[in-house]
């Protein structure tokens, strides 16, 4: 891909040789594409994965206040959220293409291996990025080249369609070639949205390949240690097999009959020539040495969870003289704040994927009124966490309220995440939640 958008556009990918190789080195370890001498049915990094994914969404709820249209578009974008998650932790950075449909946006998820960084600010955002997609129509192959490039007028969008000739790229063609690619233009300019038009998924960890500006992988610190446990469970793997017990005989006992059939089958019995000193059986059974490779094991999981600030157990076993109240603490935290690091990364690619949207929607006619505004329309619940308990907070603020401490709209407020600061947001909130609710006077207080 990086060959095909230098021809077609003359710019190349800004991604480094080193983060290249830490990209493709990921994905074959998630995908249990290992090297030699590794054992990839532990598949690790999948377990990773999924774990964090599960926590990070495990209670999460989101609201829209005032902003009919784009509750589509929220459920779009939640309807692809565990993907786009996975995908960015898999490749350190996912994008989310929004793609018009029915008077609404769809969410096209577009992992970190299927598109290239033309260029990037100091921040490590887009500026330029070019994709590519393969079509096929009647024996022929083709690829479609998208160029998008952040600029003062707005988003500016290129598109290419070339026949493909074999693995190179061939002659340039009409868009209109194709059924697929006939609506599209060879160059669009959209006033007014942001960036590159594409919402980014960008894990918090420091670059720990080059450097650079590029997100990594939330598994990229270990990856040393996962392919050490692919070689000790392929150690492992060897060990019991070598282990089997074999009996050594003499070796006309293993000759085929005129039938084919043997007296012993050769899976136990292993054949010794016929020499009068080799004549007989002999027992081969070597002991097992499962424990230290086993050991090998879990030191290197332990490991794994304390350079992902996974807590401990997630990955490895804790025997009951390790629970210290310490060390459960202290990894416990470490999780909490991991998983918080998660979700506000979900949290900032949400807004700015709806912001997104809201522009786009101007820009091809699809909405109008005022601007939308994310942090005023949407509320997102993570629920507890893993070190905060909402019941007890909730309760005490139940307790404050029975002992006149606090107003009951406060509590309320703070329970669904809804605006206070004003009395017109409490008086909202009476309204909503309280029917029966007296009316309070300005200074806070309950008339006679």
């Amino acid at each position: 891909m990086k060959t095909f958008l230098e021809q077609a556009f003359g710019r190349s990918d800004v991604t480094g040789p080193a983060m290249h190789a830490a990209i493709r080195e990921w994905f074959d370890l998630y995908f249990g594409r290992t090297l030699p001498g590794e054992d990839p049915s532990g598949r690790l990094p999948v377990l990773i994965v999924d774990k964090l994914c599960r926590a990070v969404f495990a209670e999460y709820e989101t609201r829209l206040e005032g902003a009919d249209w784009m509750e589509s578009n929220l459920q779009a974008l939640n309807a692809v959220r565990r993907r786009a998650l996975q995908n960015a932790l898999v490749g350190g950075e996912c994008l989310l293409k929004p793609v018009p449909r029915d008077g609404h946006f769809d969410f096209v998820p577009v992992r970190r291996d299927c598109f290239a960084p033309l260029a990037r600010d100091a921040h490590g955002r887009l500026q330029a990025v070019g994709t590519m997609e393969l079509l096929a129509r009647g024996g022929r192959r083709y690829a479609l080249l998208e160029r998008r490039s952040a600029g003062n007028q707005g988003l500016c969008i290129e598109t290419r369609l070339f026949e493909l000739a074999g693995d190179a790229l061939g002659r340039e063609t009409s868009l209109a070639a194709l059924p697929e690619t006939e609506a599209l233009r060879p160059t669009l300019l959209l006033p007014g949205v942001p960036g590159v038009g594409l919402a980014t998924l960008r894990t918090p960890l420091l670059n720990c390949v080059d450097g650079g500006p590029e997100a990594v992988a939330v598994f990229a610190p270990a990856v040393g240690l996962i392919h050490s446990l692919g070689r000790t469970e392929h150690q492992l793997r060897r060990e019991f097999e070598n282990g089997a017990a074999r009996v050594f005989a003499s070796e006309d006992l293993l000759q085929e009959d005129a039938s084919g059939r043997r007296n012993l089958r050769d899976d136990l019995f292993v054949g010794l020539p016929d020499d009068p000193a080799n004549l007989g059986v002999t027992v081969y059974s070597p002991a097992l040495r499962e424990q230290s490779y086993l050991a090998r094991k879990q030191d290197i999981l332990r490991g794994c969870e304390s350079l992902i600030g996974l807590k401990r157990g997630l990955l490895s076993e804790v025997e009951a003289t390790e629970r210290t109240a310490t060390e459960v603490t202290a990894s416990t935290g470490d999780y909490d704040l991991t998983i918080r690091d998660f979700q506000a990364m979900w949290e900032r690619a949400l807004r700015e994927a709806l912001t997104l949207c809201d522009a786009l929607g101007r820009a091809y006619g699809l909405c109008a009124g005022a601007p939308f505004d994310p942090d005023a329309a949407l509320t997102m619940d993570w629920g507890d966490g893993v070190l905060y308990d909402r019941t007890r907070t909730w309760n005490e603020y139940l307790d404050m309220v029975d002992g006149g401490l606090l107003r009951p709209e406060l509590a309320l407020a703070w329970y669904f995440g809804l605006p206070h600061e004003t009395e017109a947001d409490l008086a909202a909130i009476r309204g909503r939640y309280m029917p029966d609710a007296k009316e309070v006077k300005p200074d806070g207080t309950q008339p006679e």
